[in-house]
């Protein structure tokens, strides 16, 4: 019996070719884009899921009185977390950002490395977390100037030689310090913590290796630049720990900024659990949300192009139907044999799908910047819901169709009593409307995304970011000379022709701040004032003019004044937001007034007008500017011709003046705007979805074209034969079908728009959503629409009516 219906089923496909083909292919795409969207779902939810003791591990928060959360803290407070409280088993600490510096081999003449992904760590690093040790001992990392590798960083430096007990030096704020190579390891991709080296903290506990940087002491409580991680016992009631852990930081900081400490679950680092949840992770739970919701609206597409069809092409097998209950034939043996047939045309569907996913696959990983496989889909228990999700949607489908072939009436399907284009009429107009709709939400959705990308990309930014060319500063070198030979690369840049402006800096626009500290008020401030929090960028007497970043009261800072030690220095100046945060009611009235910033007073001698530091994602925060010769970023503005000679000549300077450093540099424009990486994401994913859904529901529209072409064949030709012309014939086939589209949109429209405006105010600056965009995306839908229509339309208007009458 199961061989007949197999046989039965793929006579019925190849007859059938067109609707076979249009079916298989509508769940193919739709299936492949759910899997395409469930891998990268499945890895996302699978971060940090491999490290033992997962659910007891914490990471320590830092929360403002505005609700704000950041994960960097003052490095002293584990050892006196795990003294005073024994629930407290362990604690790991490392940071992200300060090791950061030049790297060489020594004895070696390969060349030196900048690199940026390397970081200090607690000795016990390899035993608290759970990567992998593939060379050396976990243990051997408690000593000082140990450093353990990357397998891929040691095969970059090392090629095939063994690297355990080579020598590197790191060169870094922190001066040049010589490293003993002790291990090698892995790290997952699908870690947040990622290092291409881990130097060994401990080596900064000896005050002679921080090179006057008393703030990076591993025992202070003063600089928050390291993340703190603990172990608890088993059974620890984490929210009480939490204000345990507060009470302490009260009673020893000595200023009183209202920060509490939160601890945060290892396992929500990366995904928060809710999405009312605050605290800050490296994924985006609401993406994830997002990208969940594309995947089942466009597989629900492709479920209703296969109910469409499947159940308008049921009418030409209803004499079949008939005839077969007349010899005998149960409803349940029928609905055997055409869910058999369902099956059958899902299977195909998967198939090709698969196949797809394989072929799409690098084009795929490329807009998601992740780099996953069709593997990647087990990694978390997302695709256990996943595919059950595909297996019920295919089955309930399948089931459905097989059901309605089923339940005709033999005598009056063998008295050609059925009404071959009303039958099930109102189903397939209720699933085209919901087809369209959904496609016209997700073309809308796709301009808004664009739309405001493009705002963002091209909104003034109150500075001029373009020609300005950022050389990172040298690290190696750093002696007594360096001052004379930073002033000498200065001179010589200035003195090319090519260079329009130069600046020295600690930050730069699009690059965050040096930090971010509080503890600022003058003499009219209210209490609670000093626990504001103020971003921090030190500059040189140059910077506003290079970038040129407008004054709206006072002046910028002078050669001497950025000259002064660090200590020394009594000036600063400060943004529009800055001088508002502090209380002042103009610019004008804050010039030469005077700011206690803990225990030393400072002068304002400029107001800087409000320009956009970091993307438009972001408000303007209140920024305080500090003189300083920094050499961190030394920023050239360059003329519009021979660029790349230009450079050249900067790179002969460079590598002149500072001997053994790489020169390595980028545009602050291109470097801003990776700051809309995410959103970039947004528009190409939002693109391919908008693209899919369309296709899928043409594919669809054609089919149910082709369906109402054949069922009104004889229809056709007496109006062909009457005088209706080829425009009469088409507007006849077409206005049905192009209503239901209008109704869609109608339908889409009030969604979308709700849809797009709650995502719109995640930016502090963002777009207007104008009523053209939804003229635009209801014209597109309308003209894809007809034309799909036209095709079939025009095709049975220029048959031969005579034809068409002999054979009806």
């Amino acid at each position: 019996m199961f061989t007949l219906y197999a046989k039965i089923a793929w006579r019925n496909l190849v007859r059938n070719k067109i609707y076979s083909v249009i079916n298989v292919v509508g769940l193919a795409l739709g299936i492949t884009a759910f899997l395409l969207i469930l891998e990268y779902v499945s890895f996302e939810k699978s971060y940090n899921k491999f490290h033992k003791d997962l659910g007891n591990t914490y990471r320590l928060i830092n929360e403002d009185t505005k609700g704000g959360t950041w994960a960097q803290v003052e490095p002293g407070w584990a050892a006196r977390a795990k003294q005073n409280f024994p629930q407290i088993t362990a604690y790991c600490r490392f940071e992200e950002g300060i090791a950061k510096g030049i790297v060489k081999v020594d004895g070696s003449n390969t060349e030196p490395f900048r690199e940026n992904s390397i970081g200090y760590a607690e000795g016990n690093f390899f035993s608290f977390f759970s990567f992998p040790v593939v060379q050396g001992e976990a243990t051997s990392f408690d000593a000082p100037n140990t450093v353990f590798l990357s397998a891929s960083t040691a095969q970059k430096y090392f090629g095939s030689r063994d690297p355990i007990n080579q020598a590197l030096t790191l060169s870094n704020q922190f001066g040049d310090a010589k490293y003993t190579i002790k291990g090698i390891y892995t790290m997952p991709e699908n870690s947040d913590i990622r290092y291409d080296m881990v130097f060994s903290l401990a080596t900064l506990q000896n005050p002679a290796n921080l090179n006057g940087n008393d703030w990076a002491a591993p025992d202070n409580l003063n600089s928050q630049y390291i993340y703190t991680y603990f172990k608890t016992s088993a059974g620890t009631n984490y929210k009480a720990l939490e204000k345990k852990l507060t009470e302490i930081r009260n009673t020893l900081k000595k200023d009183k900024d209202g920060v509490v400490f939160r601890l945060q679950p290892f396992a929500n680092i990366h995904m928060a659990p809710t999405l009312g949840d605050n605290l800050p992770t490296t994924g985006d739970l609401k993406y994830i949300y997002i990208l969940s919701s594309i995947a089942f609206l466009i597989l629900l597409i492709a479920w209703f192009n296969y109910i469409n069809l499947s159940t308008a092409n049921s009418l030409k097998r209803a004499n079949e139907v008939g005839v077969r209950k007349i010899v005998g034939a149960s409803q349940r043996s029928l609905i055997t044999q055409f869910l058999g047939e369902s099956i059958l045309v899902n299977s195909l569907g998967f198939a090709l799908a698969i196949a797809l996913v394989i072929l799409i696959q690098p084009v795929f990983n490329g807009i998601m910047g992740k780099n996953i496989t069709l593997a990647s889909i087990t990694q978390s228990a997302a695709w256990i819901w996943g595919l059950v999700l595909l297996a019920l949607g295919s089955l309930l489908s399948g089931i459905y169709t097989a059901w309605s072939l089923s339940e005709f009436n033999p005598v009056e399907t063998l008295k050609n009593k059925i009404n071959k284009t009303n039958k099930g009429g109102l189903l397939r107009k209720t699933l085209v409307v919901s087809q369209f709709a959904i496609s016209i939400s997700l073309v809308l959705a796709t301009i808004l995304i664009y739309q405001q990308l493009t705002y963002m990309q091209h909104e003034k930014l109150g500075l001029n970011p373009n020609q300005m060319l950022v050389i990172r500063g040298p690290e190696i070198g750093r002696d007594s000379t360096f001052s004379q030979r930073k002033s000498s690369f200065i001179n010589q840049v200035q003195q090319e022709s090519f260079v329009k402006d130069f600046t020295a800096s600690g930050t730069y626009p699009g690059g965050w701040y040096n930090f971010t500290t509080s503890g600022f008020t003058q003499s009219g401030s209210k209490p609670g004032d000093e626990m504001k929090p103020y971003s921090f960028a030190i500059i040189d007497h140059r910077y506003m003019d290079a970038y040129q970043i407008k004054l709206k009261a006072g002046r910028s800072f002078t050669a001497a004044e950025c000259a002064v030690e660090w200590n020394d220095n009594n000036k600063v100046m400060l943004n529009e937001k800055g001088i508002a945060e502090l209380g002042f009611a103009s610019a004008a009235e804050a010039v030469n007034k005077k700011i206690k910033w803990d225990e030393r007073f400072l002068e304002i001698v400029g107001v800087v007008a409000d320009y956009h530091h970091m993307g438009l994602q972001r408000t303007i925060e209140p920024i305080i500017f500090y003189p300083q010769q920094s050499s961190a970023y030394l920023t050239v503005r360059l003329g519009t011709q021979n660029i790349q000679q230009n450079i050249a000549r900067l790179e002969d300077i460079y590598k002149n003046t500072f001997t053994g450093n790489p020169f390595e540099y980028f545009f602050i424009d291109d470097n801003f705007n990776k700051q809309y990486t995410t959103e970039m994401q947004y528009g190409q994913l939002f693109t391919a979805a908008a693209i899919w859904a369309v296709v899928i529901a043409c594919l669809g529209l054609f089919g149910l074209t082709t369906f109402t072409v054949e069922s009104r064949t004889k229809e056709i030709g007496i109006r062909k034969v009457l005088g209706a012309s080829v425009a009469d014939i088409t507007s006849l086939l077409s206005k049905d079908f192009l209503k239901l589209v209008i109704l869609a949109a109608v339908i889409a429209f009030p969604v979308g728009w709700y849809a797009m405006h709650s995502w719109l105010q995640d930016f502090a600056y963002r777009i207007k959503i104008e009523w053209w965009v939804f003229v635009l995306a209801g014209g597109l839908a309308m003209l894809i629409a007809f034309s799909t229509i036209a095709v079939q339309a025009i095709k049975a208007a220029l048959s031969n009516p005579v034809k068409n009458l002999r054979t009806e």
